[in-house]
């Protein structure tokens, strides 16, 4: 199998690209496997400068095709609050502080409308990149519900489904979630050749 770097420690990630690569003969190895402990300051103000620049510099440092990931909540009310900064809403940046100041901030707030992004870039050391991003439309609940998932998905209800992102299993959220939809393009640009790993 072809080894394909994916610049994240985080393993709901490495699970969700692993499972939709290895049809195709490639094995995802996260910065955790290699030993990877160095901060990549994210600074970009759109979730593609952000994926653009851990996946180049990933790429550049190890010479290898590296694929990156930046998602984040977009909320309608709140539209500079959360976006590129939705892991560090809150002072703590944890996943409970995040979602308790966000439904302290949508307290008495009638448009409750979001979305969440997910882009991808995948970087060629020669300088080469493709990339693809993948939503999923909703609206924040009043309250917690569901035990799965991770970060805003205990609040975030889909739209047209009526159930929370935490309350769908694995491979349900893999089906309608951002990161889902943009591996979507990319798995299909992969069978039709359009890119090469």
């Amino acid at each position: 199998m072809k080894e394909i770097l994916l610049a994240t420690k985080n393993p709901h990630k490495l699970l969700e690209f692993s499972q939709a690569l290895k049809p195709f003969g490639y094995h995802c190895v996260s910065l955790e496997d290699i030993g990877f402990t160095d901060e990549i300051i994210e600074d970009g103000t759109t979730f593609f400068d952000n994926a653009y620049i851990k996946a180049k510099t990933i790429a550049l440092k190890y010479n290898k095709i590296t694929l990156a990931d930046d998602s984040g909540l977009v909320v309608i009310a709140l539209p500079e609050e959360l976006g590129v900064k939705s892991k560090r809403f809150s002072k703590s940046a944890t996943d409970s502080d995040n979602n308790t100041l966000l439904l302290k901030r949508l307290k008495d707030v009638s448009d409750r409308s979001a979305y969440f992004v997910s882009q991808i870039v995948i970087y060629y050391p020669d300088g080469k990149f493709y990339t693809y991003q993948g939503r999923v439309y909703g609206h924040i609940a009043e309250e917690i519900k569901g035990i799965n998932g991770f970060g805003y998905d205990p609040l975030f209800e889909i739209e047209d489904l009526n159930r929370r992102m935490a309350e769908l299993s694995r491979e349900e959220k893999n089906m309608v979630s951002h990161r889902g939809n943009a591996i979507r393009k990319l798995v299909k640009d992969l069978k039709n050749e359009v890119i090469t790993l």
